[in-house]
């Protein structure tokens, strides 16, 4: 097992306690982990407090220079790092070489942003300019379904902006950060960004810390509200990227055999474990049948298994909580509708759930009204195009949601009805660095990535100046 550590103000130092970490394919071991103390955390964030006029001071163009730095440094150990996070996470060597490569890619795709003084007039009379100025430190706290990407979302932009950082991994995907932490410790100056780990005891104090100017959190709507609640005593700034019940809406004119394996990776990628995952599929009746036959032939192709073996398609879920909460879900599901592909329990060590689809389900049942989180599907008929668009939105949630269709005028109609951040059209749960991410209603507050995802870790300025008679 390898040594990890803590970075604090620049230093790799041990935790004043200890975790484990468990592979979640052998339910074994994988490394002694350390955990920080609440002192270590206001450790960390006096650190980042010191290092801020520095490099609040320290020219964009340099700050920009670091993040690539620290991009190099991840494609240049990506595969060590992709074995470790499969190890920890579960994930296939193939999806977490894409992260880790995708972590580098969002780092680069910021510094490629600026923070331009932008001239709001400039008249006779006065010259108003509006300014994006750093923060502070910021409190980042990142799930354990994308350990990395996730972390990208917060670490670039809030460096660029000008702000040091305090990152705190979730406690069952410490390890790859910890190492990325190891990787950067002599390039990142003293206190600019500090790696700290909890037991999910460390949340309400960085969330609450008074020195933390602001929490950008990715996670489930139920810490989120508590977080809103920990930082609203200072009206600190909050970033919340929370949970989803994503529909997709499949209508009559879809080919079913070509649309399935599309529908299937929308909500089965990382064993289902997506925030913007689909969660709830609505397929009109004229195709339903049909639809649910493809969807359950791939489901049973799928091969499931160890991520570090080849040819494995899905591997675990990544904790054993969310196992035992989806086996909750997928028992509740046999007695309230059909299940035409998986649904048995995999015999042997780890968290394996083999992909399930329920048909014949509807509303009111856990599988439809949860955010399951894992790998289950439910398909549910519809005949009613506006009666859809209202099942659809009958919920808290608000994250994603997707139209199918040829027609896509129809497809556009529909989809401009349906409340959530982001509508996709004949695909679903695309991300892309330039285009701003965020939830409607319970699934968030503010907005991750693009132009729009930089600013958030700024202060807008207003410079107001009266021109001489």
């Amino acid at each position: 097992m390898s040594d990890y550590k803590l970075l604090i103000n620049g230093e790799l130092v041990d935790g004043d306690l200890t975790m484990d970490v468990v592979n979640p394919a052998t339910e074994e071991v994988l490394a002694k982990c350390p955990r920080a103390s609440e002192d270590q955390l206001n450790q960390a964030v006096a650190a980042g407090k010191s290092a801020f006029p520095a490099w609040s001071a320290t020219p964009i163009s340099e700050r920009k220079a670091l993040v690539n730095k620290i991009a190099d440094v991840i494609e240049a150990n990506g595969q060590e790092l992709a074995q470790l996070l499969v190890q920890e996470q579960g994930k296939p060597l193939a999806d977490a070489t894409g992260e880790v490569f995708g972590m580098a890619a969002f780092c680069r795709y910021f510094t490629s942003l600026d923070l331009p003084v932008k001239v709001i007039e400039d008249s006779d009379g006065r010259r108003v300019e509006a300014h994006r100025k750093p923060l502070g430190v910021v409190g980042a706290i990142v799930p354990w379904n994308f350990p990395l990407i996730l972390a990208a979302f917060k670490l670039p932009p809030a460096l660029i902006a000008g702000n040091t950082l305090v990152l705190k991994p979730a406690p069952t995907t410490p390890l790859t950060m910890l190492r990325i932490g190891e990787l950067i410790q002599d390039i990142v100056p003293k206190g600019v960004v500090n790696f700290i780990t909890d037991a999910n005891d460390l949340g309400a104090p960085l969330t609450a810390h008074p020195d933390v100017r602001k929490v950008s959190f990715t996670g489930s709507t139920a810490t989120g509200a508590k977080v809103m609640a920990g930082a609203a005593g200072l009206l600190k700034r909050i970033t919340l990227e929370l949970g989803g019940n994503d529909a997709g809406i499949v209508m009559d004119d879809v080919d079913p055999k070509t649309t399935a394996p599309q529908l299937f990776q929308s909500a089965f990628q990382n064993s289902g474990q997506v925030c913007i995952a689909m969660k709830r599929l609505y397929v009109h009746e004229n195709v339903y049948d049909e639809m649910c036959d493809e969807l359950a032939t791939i489901a049973k192709d799928t091969i499931v298994g160890d991520g570090l073996e080849q040819g494995t398609n899905l591997g675990p879920l990544q904790n054993k909580m969310q196992y035992e909460k989806v086996q909750e879900i997928i028992e509740d599901s046999k007695e309230k509708g059909t299940v035409i592909a998986g649904g048995d329990k995999v015999e042997g060590a780890g968290y394996f759930i083999r992909p399930t689809i329920v048909r014949d389900i509807a509303e009111g049942t856990r599988l439809v009204d949860e955010e399951q989180f894992g790998p289950v599907l439910p398909v549910i008929k519809f005949d009613n195009y506006d009666d859809v668009v209202r099942r659809a939105n009958s919920t808290d949630y608000g994250l994603g949601g997707s139209v199918w269709a040829k027609d896509l005028d129809k497809a556009y109609a529909l989809a401009d009805k349906m409340e959530a951040g982001t509508i996709w059209i004949n695909k679903h749960a695309e991300l892309d660095p330039g285009i701003p991410f965020g939830g409607a209603k319970q699934s968030g507050l503010g907005n991750e990535l693009g132009e729009e995802g930089l600013a958030e870790f700024t202060q807008l300025k207003i410079i107001n100046m009266a021109k001489a008679g």
